[in-house]
């Protein structure tokens, strides 16, 4: 009987550790997934004059983290150097890195 008892506390402590261990998960930083095709909202305002969509913010400030590695790209450095890009990082404020 005590051995089931002990297993029995042993098994809640297992799911309540658990269980502890989900509601913490939200709080964890997420790792950004590097991918320069989600700054397609801000297409529109790079290439005229328009200002950029509050998206495009967004999305920028979600690729903030990969903005080097964008620079370092030749087939994306041409845009990410652009003045309309600057004009959009500008305009979310968003500042460019010096890499």
């Amino acid at each position: 009987m005590a051995m089931k008892k002990m297993m029995c506390v042993m098994s809640l402590t297992v799911m309540v550790v658990l269980i502890l261990a989900a509601v913490d998960l939200p709080h964890m930083a997420e790792a950004v997934t590097c991918t320069p095709l989600s700054l397609s909202p801000c297409a529109a305002a790079i290439s005229s004059s328009s200002p950029p969509s509050s998206l495009c913010c967004q999305r920028l400030m979600e690729q903030k983290p990969c903005l080097c590695e964008y620079l370092k790209n030749p087939s994306l450095k041409q845009y990410v150097n652009s003045p309309g890009a600057k004009k959009i990082a500008s305009s979310c404020k968003v500042p460019l890195p010096s890499c």
